[in-house]
């Protein structure tokens, strides 16, 4: 997505933005005397007519990429009520949409990093975190007209399950070495992405939106759907199987969720067997001792969205 112009002959794009802008906001509540922090990292990309500043060297509808990031600060004092990390990125799209004529279109994306309270002897601490693993994020698209696009996602989901794993069938030629089997260890990180319904700011100003506590759900269904009951587990015949099982249920359990996209490598733990001329079996594979690799592995990748859906 960019600005197009035809200049001198050429079709011209543009756009220009902040990236990496680092911004952590403590809310200290005066109920429970808790804090809750957040630290996100912004990136901004503004679609805007400065065309002047590219063929006349003239910058005056050029706005800063240097101001750019100190709005996020500026936006991050405003809020004096805890926001999501989406509520965060729409506000700003809306403010540089609104308050800049020469901006048609604003693109936030923002990568939460996973901060979580400690307990301590099973009492939740009022101020104190650890660094967990996924990361919540959002890419959210505004426009001047008030059209809206809100994606949500978790990155770096790392899960595993030691059974309730295969791969059998697959096409085999001259070139494949790879044993079918109905036993094997099942690793991935997922990458999920998934757009909301809404497609104007107009459609949820009075809306409770409650993305947060979205986003805990879609990673609860996700994860529910790759591991199965707690004792019995669900077996997946292949990570392409596993992957369009668990988009399905998302989009089953949530209306308001047009599309999800998915991303699984398939990440491999190869059987260890080692063996000499004086000893033939030094150790003997029995679906317990593995080498961790972290590549090459295998990508596997595919989108669900509704028929109706616009994306």
């Amino acid at each position: 997505m960019a600005n197009k112009d035809q200049i001198d002959g050429f079709n011209f794009e543009q756009r220009h933005g902040k990236e990496r802008v680092r911004v952590g906001r403590v809310w200290r509540s005066g109920e429970d005397g808790r804090h809750y922090f957040v630290e996100w990292n912004v990136s901004i990309s503004l679609l805007s007519d400065c065309i002047n500043a590219y063929v006349r060297a003239d910058n005056s509808d050029i706005v800063a990429t240097d101001t750019m990031k100190n709005t996020v600060y500026v936006k991050a004092k405003e809020c004096s009520k805890q926001v999501s990390v989406e509520e965060f990125a729409i506000l700003l799209a809306k403010h540089f949409t609104s308050f800049y004529p020469q901006v048609t279109t604003a693109i936030i994306k923002i990568v939460e990093k996973p901060w979580e309270r400690i307990s301590m002897d099973g009492q939740p601490h009022d101020h104190g975190f650890k660094l967990g693993s996924e990361r919540h994020t959002t890419e959210v698209i505004v426009k001047k007209n008030g059209a809206l696009r809100v994606t949500s996602g978790v990155e770096g989901l790392a899960v595993l399950k030691t059974t309730q794993s295969g791969f059998e069938g697959f096409i085999r030629d001259q070139n494949t070495i790879l044993p079918e089997t109905r036993e094997r260890m099942l690793a991935t990180e997922v990458s999920a992405s998934w757009r909301y319904y809404f497609e104007s700011l107009s459609s949820i100003s009075n809306q409770q939106l409650q993305f947060t506590e979205k986003y805990l759900q879609v990673k609860k269904v996700l994860m529910d759907t790759f591991f199965g009951p707690p004792k019995e587990g669900v077996y997946s015949p292949s990570v392409q199987a596993t992957l369009y099982y668990m988009g399905k249920a998302v989009l089953g359990r949530f209306p308001d969720i047009s599309s999800i996209r998915l991303k699984m490598p398939n990440i491999h733990f190869l059987p260890v067997n080692l063996s000499s001329k004086a000893n033939p079996v030094i150790v003997k594979f029995e679906d317990d001792v593995y080498l961790p690799t972290d590549e090459p592995h295998g990508s596997i990748e595919a989108s669900l969205s509704r028929t109706q859906s616009k994306m």
